[in-house]
């Protein structure tokens, strides 16, 4: 499953953007049995402190997510997803794309976002 969610995000990330775009959030969604899909959303504005900025969307990969089944848990899925977007961000094809935008964040889409990469942010 992990190469072929790389191969999605490079797909993904291969095309342009419009210049509006300040912010990524990959949203996760849990199907029905034991199915799950992430989509790529570009926000307008990106602001670490207020979890709003997710809505403030300009593209979205919504005809095209990413989808796999796995029996497990959200949380499972999350931590999992997590992990693959903080590796993609360390050594992926597109990873210099990524950290061109002022944040990357991650989480089901009515849930809570997790920042996996913030410009400029102190480390």
């Amino acid at each position: 499953m992990i190469k072929d969610f790389e191969k999605w995000i490079d797909m993904v990330l291969e095309k342009d953007f419009p210049e509006e775009m300040v912010g990524i959030v990959f949203n996760l969604y849990e199907e029905r049995d034991n199915k799950w899909s992430v989509e790529l959303v570009g926000t307008s504005i990106f602001d670490a402190d207020d979890e709003d900025w997710r809505c403030e969307e300009v593209y979205d990969t919504r005809e095209n997510p990413f989808e796999w089944q796995q029996d497990t848990t959200w949380e499972d899925v999350l931590e999992n997803v997590i992990d693959i977007f903080k590796k993609y961000l360390e050594e992926g094809k597109y990873s210099d794309k990524l950290k061109e935008y002022q944040g990357v964040g991650t989480g089901f889409a009515d849930g809570d976002a997790w920042i996996l990469y913030e410009k400029n942010k102190k480390e």
